[in-house]
């Protein structure tokens, strides 16, 4: 391993206080979240294991870290109730729906605008308009 794998192997957690691993280099028995989310799995309350540590540039940190748990600690994954699909389904109808026209529509509206483009726009529009004039 070379000095940037160096960095990050901490197998006994003396360095960073949980057990460090490279990227990619977990051993047998770790997973991350979507991990365990593949395999139909959850932490299920579990504190997290070890982690894996990557060196990167495009953090201010300068490294990228990913929280391992332990698989035989893991639980499966409740299943969706009636009351869950249909409160997802409120929630998705709320995200498609504009506030100003109240029109649905077939996709999410941008949350940045937080109204559908054509309220938008002509928001924007009425914005530039000189009062008084005709």
């Amino acid at each position: 391993m070379g000095t940037a794998y160096a960095d990050c192997y901490d197998p006994t957690g003396a360095r960073y206080g949980i057990p460090t691993f490279p990227w990619k280099y977990a051993p047998d028995g770790y997973a991350t979240r979507r991990q365990l989310r593949a395999k139909g799995l959850r932490p299920g309350g579990q504190p997290v294991a070890a982690q894996l540590m990557r060196r990167t540039r495009r953090r201010k940190s300068g490294c990228a870290i990913a929280y391992l748990y332990r698989l035989e600690l893991a639980k499966p994954v409740r299943p969706m109730t009636p009351r869950k699909w249909g409160a997802l389904a409120l929630a998705m109808l709320a995200r498609r729906t504009c506030p100003e026209c109240e029109l649905t529509y077939s996709y999410c509206l941008p949350t940045s605008l937080g109204m559908c483009l054509l309220c938008a726009n002509s928001a924007d529009a009425s914005a530039y308009e000189i009062p008084g004039r005709v």
